[in-house]
């Protein structure tokens, strides 16, 4: 069993098909599909399933903090299942290929206090871009 369907288990959120098959869909590492790569793939699965069914799977799951949505852009935003192990993301400006990346250090350590201007500062979103070896090539 995936590791988000674990997850979902564990909170007794009913998994319905279309629920399980949006969870499978999205397992994995380095994971970044948009509702339509969602919806084409859950189809495989499940010829049944409806695009607006994904949607609004997709959003209960980044309510639950589950999945994370990710916009890169104006690019359609892009579905990450690895919301419980901290990470950031590095994203090709050419095609738009995301990958998760784990740096060393703590970027909230790392904004000096009277860079904070008093903020109670929770949380730090920091995005890589640049070219893919295949863009660059």
């Amino acid at each position: 069993m995936s590791d988000l369907l674990e997850r979902l288990r564990g909170r007794g959120w009913r998994l319905t098909s279309q629920r399980r098959v949006v969870a499978e869909v999205l397992d994995g590492e380095h994971v970044h599909l948009t509702a339509d790569e969602v919806h084409a793939r859950a189809a495989e699965r499940l010829p049944e399933i409806s695009r607006a069914t994904v949607y609004n799977t997709l959003g209960e799951l980044v309510t639950l903090g589950e999945v994370i949505e990710v916009s890169t852009d104006g690019r359609a935003k892009r579905y990450d299942p690895n919301a419980h192990r901290p990470h950031q993301h590095l994203i090709c400006t050419g095609c738009g290929a995301i990958r998760d990346v784990h740096p060393l250090g703590n970027p909230l350590a790392d904004l000096p206090a009277e860079q904070r201007f008093g903020f109670t500062v929770s949380q730090a979103e920091v995005t890589y871009r640049g070219l893919c070896p295949r863009c660059a090539g």
